[in-house]
């Protein structure tokens, strides 16, 4: 997985393979159900797993990451967002899982990004025994600041779209707040039309006579 799926875009698929490098997504998280994610590791590699609740709820998530064996190497509960780094201690087909289980009504988005190992050089010689000509030193100083870049505007877009759907959703709230102080409105400015013409209407009065 190279890419990020945009926004809003549910899988197919109820458990997703990862790459050989990880690899970053944003997946729909239906209400009471669970996502998990496969990834083979080779031992002593360094791994970093990040996630982030971009919508839904209280934009908060279960998470839980399990070695081969099935040890359980990170797990917490109801995280709007965390960063998990360890080195992989054996070999084999680590699994992490996004659960939503808790929640009844509310589906969420969720957004992570699972780093396994080092980039490869942008040189293949690069880590040769000579030094770098200037181009190339050029090169890898703007390759880096270009990484800084994607990784900033990639954080950027999640407070946009976490902002937009704060927003979206206090819109809302507001909006039928604002129907129900009308109908409320409307309701009390009948009563009092009804009640103050029964002031000044007049009442007819049954006379009974009462014979001896």
């Amino acid at each position: 997985l190279c890419a990020t799926v945009p926004f809003r875009a549910a899988l197919l698929s109820y458990l997703a393979p990862l790459g050989d490098a990880g690899g970053e997504l944003t997946f729909e998280l239906p209400d009471n159900a669970k996502q998990c994610f496969y990834e083979d590791i080779i031992v002593g590699t360094k791994c970093t797993l990040e996630f982030q609740v971009v919508t839904g709820g209280h934009y908060d998530v279960d998470c839980r990451l399990e070695d081969p064996d099935g040890t359980t190497l990170y797990k917490e509960m109801k995280k709007q967002y965390d960063s998990f780094t360890f080195t992989a201690a054996k070999n084999g087909t680590y699994k992490f899982c996004f659960s939503n289980e808790f929640s009844t009504f509310t589906h969420k988005t969720v957004y992570f990004d699972f780093q396994v190992g080092d980039d490869p050089p942008l040189f293949p010689n690069e880590n040769r025994v000579t030094a770098l000509t200037q181009m190339e030193s050029a090169c890898v100083s703007i390759h880096e600041a270009l990484k800084s870049v994607i990784d900033y505007q990639t954080h950027f877009r999640l407070r946009e779209a976490q902002g937009r759907s704060r927003a979206e959703d206090l819109n809302t709230r507001v909006a039928f707040w604002s129907i129900g102080e009308a109908l409320i409105l409307l309701v009390v400015s009948i009563s009092q039309v009804v009640l103050l013409r029964s002031f000044f209407s007049d009442k007819k009065t049954t006379m009974t006579r009462v014979g001896s």
